[in-house]
């Protein structure tokens, strides 16, 4: 994802061309990040509403982190080809046009077909709103232009379960989805008039189409796999059996395609293939524990959407408020303490949620373990996206972050899939306090478990840096779905 624009970036931020851009990046880019974190608040109303399994919860959730996992590579490399506005306008239109199938989603069939298609749109603008403002600012302005970017960025991540509980509470949870139309028409039509086209001139030969779908027939493959076998489908074996085959042949296509994706020879680096051991512990653990303590809240303790939503606000306020000084401090300390300790305090968290259960008082019971949580992910996802960076060549930044947040993705995708069989959930359990209650209660030491597994991981490998390393651009954070993307150009 570099971003060698075709003249010399010369906008500056206190120009009306300089605010258009941001307002356009910051609207595009939050239409993804709200769907990533909102949804999970809906999931018991759309459950009821369409009479849908847990299965079918997991797959509305899955579905969207699927196609965006497998394709968030290719949207980056798309934009460079063809153009990062374009690529990015598109994806805008096409994540506003599956929001609207969601909306309208007659079935559970239906929503999580639409949800597939949101993800390919999140997968085409995501890395696309960074690399417009990357390719568009003056030099001097870059750095100020991406930390307004990211910080309005956070707080659209923070305010977003409170609205979405807000609005599956009141209009209903399509409206979760409906609302993106409106800021796709806003969005697009900014971002056609007031947004300087770019590409790289340097971006040459084929798309690697083959290694990005084997790498999502691989997930989808695995991921049906995991939730099919808490039913006892007869189907689970040879899927499973596919989805291994898949990989292997995604691994084997990476490997011997000059223009592949993923190159392989990236993971030379052993710090990079540490750091991202370490991201898939941390982000599965983060995919499930947000999964389940949004249905938690609302199926055990009998809250609102709004409720449920509003609670979860610690953890990303805390992010937004200090991921920028817990970089600045792993700079000072190197990244193997934060790495260490960060994911020891979620696994904390985690294990303080078996609290949480019918009749839990949110200031003794909830509140404790979400401030825990906080504080463990600010501690450690900074230092994880500046070690990712660090551990490559300054020239292959944005795909050792593409690759980071992809993975992140995945892990997340898998956890959400994963958790179900391996706390004995039924598929009807969403429906009965006391039968999803037992089943958190097992879920949240097994999580507990896989972070611990990351924090042992890092101490064990991960090293500080060499000191003239490529550093962060994006300093404040807010998501909590995967880690933030860096683009390629080093400013």
């Amino acid at each position: 994802m570099a971003v060698t624009a075709q003249h010399a970036p010369a906008v500056r931020i206190s120009t009306p061309t300089g605010r258009w851009i941001l307002l356009t990046t910051v609207l595009g880019s939050s239409m993804a990040l709200l769907d990533s974190t909102v949804v999970n608040v809906a999931l018991p109303h759309i459950g009821r509403d369409l009479d849908a399994s847990l299965a079918a919860l997991q797959w509305t959730v899955n579905a969207y982190m699927l196609t965006l996992a497998g394709l968030i590579l290719l949207g980056g490399s798309l934009g460079d080809r063809y153009g990062r506005r374009r690529i990015f306008v598109l994806g805008v239109l096409w994540f506003a046009a599956a929001s609207l199938l969601c909306g309208l989603a007659p079935n559970a069939g239906v929503l999580v077909a639409a949800r597939a298609l949101q993800g390919i749109g999140g997968a085409l603008l995501t890395p696309g709103s960074l690399a417009l403002i990357q390719a568009s600012f003056h030099p001097d302005d870059r750095a100020r232009a991406v930390g307004l970017w990211s910080g309005f960025g956070g707080i659209g991540a923070a305010v977003g379960p409170f609205v979405g509980g807000w609005l599956v509470d009141g209009p209903g949870w399509r409206w979760v989805f409906l609302l993106n139309v409106p800021l796709a028409l806003v969005c697009a039509p900014v971002a056609v008039r007031h947004v300087p086209e770019s590409a790289d001139p340097g971006a040459h030969g084929r798309f690697d189409v083959l290694g990005a779908a084997l790498g999502a027939l691989s997930l989808a493959l695995v991921t049906y796999a995991l939730i099919e076998a808490g039913h006892g489908s007869a189907a689970v074996a040879p899927t499973a059996a596919a989805g291994v085959a898949a990989g292997v042949a995604f691994v084997y296509v990476e490997k011997h395609r000059a223009t592949a994706m993923m190159p392989l020879d990236i993971f030379a680096s052993r710090q990079f293939t540490a750091v991202n051991l370490v991201t898939l512990c941390v982000y599965a653990a983060f995919g499930g524990f947000f999964f389940l303590t949004a249905l938690q809240l609302q199926v055990t303790v009998g809250w609102s959407a709004l409720q449920a939503g509003t609670a979860l606000l610690p953890t990303t306020v805390l992010m937004l408020l200090f991921s920028a000084r817990s970089g600045a401090l792993a700079d000072r300390i190197g990244p193997r303490i934060p790495l260490t300790v960060g994911p020891l305090l979620c696994a904390a968290a985690m294990l303080l949620m078996l609290r949480v259960g019918e009749g839990a008082d949110y200031l003794t019971d909830v509140l404790p373990a979400l401030l825990v949580m906080g504080a463990g992910m600010v501690t450690l996802v900074a230092p994880l996206t500046a070690t990712v960076l660090a551990s490559v060549a300054t020239s292959r930044a944005g795909l050792a972050s593409g690759i980071n947040n992809a993975a992140a993705r995945a892990a997340g995708l898998v956890a959400v899939a994963a958790l179900p069989l391996v706390s004995g959930m039924g598929p009807e359990a969403y429906r009965s306090a006391s039968a999803f209650d037992a089943a958190f209660r097992r879920a949240m030491p097994v999580l507990a478990g896989v972070l611990v597994a990351g924090a042992v991981l890092a101490c064990a490998t991960v090293r500080r840096p060499a000191p003239d390393c490529r550093h962060p651009e994006c300093r404040t954070h807010g998501c909590v779905t995967a880690p933030p993307l860096e683009d390629g150009h080093h400013g």
